[in-house]
């Protein structure tokens, strides 16, 4: 079988950033690092979890929702996985970079958070979610 892209990038020097993983087509498909592999913290499945809930929701309700097709998880837990359509690098990092920004200025409930709407509602918190936010920033050089 031949290798995957993913598994030619060298995780022992991939800082938190964001990254171009691939190209297929005019779908983007951006590595968002939180956690650099090896030496931060991974983030846990209470934070992933609910940063997945948040994060989806803000960037499916931007300016790019339109362009927006799958925001997840990575299971290594280091960070995510974001699908825009058409979507540069310069672009998708502000977008990107906004979306956990809104994460940290947000005050509402969590989306999502009920038997009905997710499989597992019940490690789902907003707190968790701003605190991988605000890892991810810090680590990105995109706050203080």
């Amino acid at each position: 079988m031949e290798k995957i892209a993913s598994f030619t990038i060298n995780h022992l020097e991939h800082p938190a950033g964001i990254y171009l993983s691939r190209k297929d087509g005019d779908v983007y498909t951006y590595d968002v690092r939180i956690c650099k592999p090896y030496c931060d913290k991974l983030l846990t499945n209470g934070q992933m979890h609910s940063l997945e809930h948040l994060l989806a929701t803000v960037l499916r309700n931007g300016a790019l929702k339109d362009k927006t097709i799958y925001v997840g998880p990575m299971g290594c837990q280091t960070g995510f996985y974001v699908l825009l359509r058409g979507v540069e690098l310069s672009e998708a990092t502000d977008y990107i970079v906004w979306g956990f920004k809104e994460i940290l200025a947000y005050n509402g409930n969590m989306p999502g958070a009920s038997a009905v709407e997710c499989g597992n509602f019940t490690n789902l918190s907003v707190g968790k979610a701003k605190l991988a936010a605000r890892l991810f920033l810090k680590r990105a050089g995109k706050i203080q």
